[in-house]
């Protein structure tokens, strides 16, 4: 496989193949740090039998804060083929995986679209940053019933600053548009378990409260039928050292404005983290598991 690829916001045209390249800095085949049960998603997604977490490796969205650093900057990772990933997929269900939770995948998109030919028993979960172009969304209806967004940013200097992306809205709040007309309002099982929906998360950075704020206004005003999943568990990681207030962790006060003003949107369908969340145990150990 080895394509000139435009699959991102990026659209950096890298030759992708046998090699890293472009902004992700990946090629061709997907690369993958770990595959197991993973009980720390929200509650629908992760159920009591876990969501089968597929983590790949590298990404185009450069966030200087992130919690995956070691992969999705360094790299690290195996590479298998579209044949190997799709046995993993099946793997995870016989594992008793409720879904399969494919994290940070945009950059692989194409070889993902080749795993998922002839459907998984279980609903897929596209688990992403956000920052996603609307033509490589069209591509995965039908086969992707649940979408996991991100939405980050709603100003450009934040996004510029953190992330490397001034451009982060301009994308983003069309894909979450595009995701929501894929697949509707969110609906569940018997079991309380997600079938199908969209799901926004949002993560309170420190010292960005009103942004958080103004995040909500736009999801309550343009997504009818999404969850919310308002995010506290920001924990100082990756390349922060002197960015504004990025070295710290949230106030309660800034975490319960925030809070406030979900409720006072009417955002009730959803979750809301708690600041004891703001821990490292949650971050997966990145090992090879699984793949």
């Amino acid at each position: 496989m080895e394509y000139i690829c435009s699959d991102c916001p990026r659209q950096c045209g890298a030759l992708r193949g046998a090699t890293g390249a472009g902004v992700c800095r990946m090629g061709a085949q997907p690369v993958l740090a770990r595959a197991a049960l993973h009980f720390d998603e929200e509650p629908v997604v992760s159920g009591t039998r876990g969501s089968g977490a597929v983590f790949f490796s590298g990404c185009a969205l450069r966030c200087r804060f992130c919690q995956n650093y070691p992969i999705s900057h360094g790299g690290f990772g195996r590479e298998v083929s579209v044949a190997r990933l799709r046995e993993i997929y099946f793997e995870l269900i016989a594992q008793g995986a409720h879904n399969v939770n494919l994290v940070n995948p945009t950059h692989f998109a194409r070889a993902i679209l080749e795993s998922l030919e002839g459907g998984l028993p279980v609903p897929v979960v596209w688990n992403t940053g956000g920052y996603e172009r609307v033509e490589t969304l069209r591509r995965l209806e039908g086969r992707v019933q649940v979408y996991l967004p991100d939405l980050k940013y709603v100003r450009r200097d934040a996004a510029q600053r953190y992330s490397g992306a001034a451009d982060y809205f301009a994308f983003a709040g069309p894909a979450l548009r595009e995701m929501l007309r894929q697949t509707g309002p969110v609906t569940l099982d018997a079991d309380g378990i997600i079938r199908s929906g969209v799901i926004v998360r949002h993560l309170i950075l420190p010292g960005r409260a009103e942004e958080s704020m103004e995040a909500l206004d736009w999801i309550a005003a343009n997504l009818p039928g999404a969850w919310v999943s308002l995010m506290a568990q920001y924990v100082p990681c990756g390349d922060v050292a002197g960015v504004d207030a990025l070295e710290r962790r949230l106030t309660q006060e800034e975490y319960d404005r925030v809070c406030d003003h979900l409720l006072a949107l009417g955002l009730e369908d959803g979750f809301v983290q708690e600041l004891s969340s703001s821990d490292e145990k949650y971050i997966p150990p990145f090992d090879l598991t699984g793949v």
